[in-house]
């Protein structure tokens, strides 16, 4: 998992190159797709579920699992990539949202605020800690920064099938919940709104959307959780 999530990352950081005005998303699925082949890998997501593409992109209101398509990124725009890998045999998911040319400073301050999340939730995660303190952990920072929580979704674990057992909520009340074991892969994944986090479904009728029409941000990586903490599998 640690080979394949390595090709993972070194994947998103060329897409997130490419996030810039003029792109499509569907481009982007495109590169996305043809990188990971180069590399002897098979891209996670497409057929899952019958989701036909290979990469999630989600634009500005967008939270997650948005299909690619003919949408023109635009300067002031953030987008949402999500990519899951599969290498021999087992799968690896990570998502980044991009800053598309220059955006709002309050734009900044929710990609920051989620990034920061993943990483506290990280810095968490480990052996004996249980599922309800990690959650508790990242709605504590965020809600803190005032921004809103997604509830209909969450992490999860991960391994020879995208989503395993047990649910990674980003929400949640200290000392419940069962707990981390070393050895378990799971995806942290806070997903975050600058307004209220209700969702709807997105107009693609796959992806998911904030109500309100606010935006949102979303960061993942796997991680191995171990007595001393995590091992981030998805990283170059």
């Amino acid at each position: 998992m640690a080979e394949g999530g390595k090709i993972l990352a070194a994947v998103l950081a060329e897409i997130e190159k490419m996030a810039k005005p003029g792109i499509t998303t569907l481009e982007l699925d495109k590169a996305a797709e043809a990188l990971i082949v180069k590399h002897g890998a098979k891209p996670a997501f497409k057929g899952y579920q019958k989701f036909p593409y290979s990469l999630c992109a989600s634009v500005n209101e967008n939270v997650v699992h948005g299909y690619p398509s003919n949408y023109t990124l635009k300067n002031g725009d953030i987008v949402g990539l999500d990519l899951g890998v599969l290498y021999k045999g087992y799968n690896t998911d990570m998502a980044v949202t991009v800053p598309v040319g220059e955006v709002s400073f309050e734009t900044k301050r929710l990609l920051q605020a989620t990034k920061k999340a993943l990483r506290i939730g990280m810095k968490k995660a480990r052996d004996g800690v249980k599922i309800g303190d990690l959650g508790e952990t990242i709605q504590r920072f965020v809600e803190g920064q005032g921004f809103g929580v997604v509830r209909n979704l969450c992490g999860h674990g991960i391994g020879k099938a995208v989503h395993e057992d047990p649910f990674i909520p980003n929400f949640g009340k200290r000392h419940t919940g069962i707990e981390l074991k070393e050895g378990m892969v799971i995806c942290i994944e806070p997903m975050v709104t600058a307004g209220d986090y209700t969702l709807k479904k997105s107009e693609d009728g796959y992806g998911f959307a904030t109500k309100d029409g606010s935006l949102a941000a979303h960061f993942e990586h796997t991680v191995a959780i171990t007595k001393d903490g995590c091992k981030i599998l998805t990283q170059a």
